[in-house]
C-alpha cells in the first residue's frame, strides 16, 4: 500500500484514504462507514475462455455482471473469474482486494479495463489501494493519469447485468 501511495503522491494526484477492519465481498463493504465519497464500486478480474483475454471490469458495487452477455459483447466463448494465483500474478492482490491500482503490476498490459458508465457519471470511485483494509477516493482524472502513468487504456461502456 505505501508504494501504492507514494506513487499517486509523485504523480500529484490526490485521493482520501479511510482505513478499516478486512473486508471481503461488497456485503462486508457495506457494513464500513457510509460518509466515504464517490463510487462504491467492485472490480471482477476475469478470462476470456476462447482466448485467454484478461478483463477488469469496473462496476457498481450492487451490479449482478451478466457475464455471458459480456463475453458475447467481447467476442468471448465465456469469462471465468481469475483465480487466486492469477490474482497475485497480474495484479499483485489477494481475493477481497482486486483493484485497478495492481494495473502497476502489469507491465505487459495483458489485462484490458473496463468501466461501467454507471460508476464514471459518479465522477468519484472507491478502490481498495492493494489491501482490503482500506478504501482509497480518486477522481476521474486522477484515475485517467495513473492509468496513463500504467500504460494501459480503458473502455468505457454498458457493462451487462444479470435481471433475474
Amino acid at each position: 500500500m505505501e508504494t501504492l501511495l507514494k506513487l499517486l503522491s509523485d504523480l500529484s494526484i490526490p485521493f482520501d484514504c479511510f482505513d478499516h477492519q478486512a473486508v471481503f465481498t461488497c456485503a462486508e463493504s457495506e457494513q464500513i462507514d457510509a460518509h466515504i465519497p464517490g463510487a462504491h464500486t467492485k472490480q471482477l478480474l476475469m478470462k476470456g475462455k476462447r482466448t485467454g483475454k484478461m478483463l477488469l471490469a469496473i462496476v457498481m458495487h450492487d451490479k449482478r455482471v451478466d457475464t455471458k452477455a459480456l463475453a458475447k459483447e467481447m467476442d468471448e466463448t465465456s469469462f471465468s473469474f481469475a483465480s487466486p494465483e492469477l490474482l497475485k500474478e497480474l495484479l499483485g492482490v489477494t481475493p477481497g482486494a482486486v483493484t485497478p491500482f495492481g494495473l502497476m503490476f502489469d507491465p505487459s498490459h495483458r489485462v484490458q479495463v473496463m468501466v461501467d458508465e454507471d460508476a464514471w457519471k459518479i465522477g468519484q470511485f472507491r478502490f481498495h489501494p492493494l489491501v482490503n483494509t482500506a478504501t482509497l477516493v480518486i477522481d476521474r482524472e486522477g484515475f485517467e493519469k495513473f492509468m496513463k502513468h500504467t500504460g494501459h487504456t480503458f473502455m468505457l461502456g454498458t457493462i451487462p447485468h444479470k435481471t433475474a
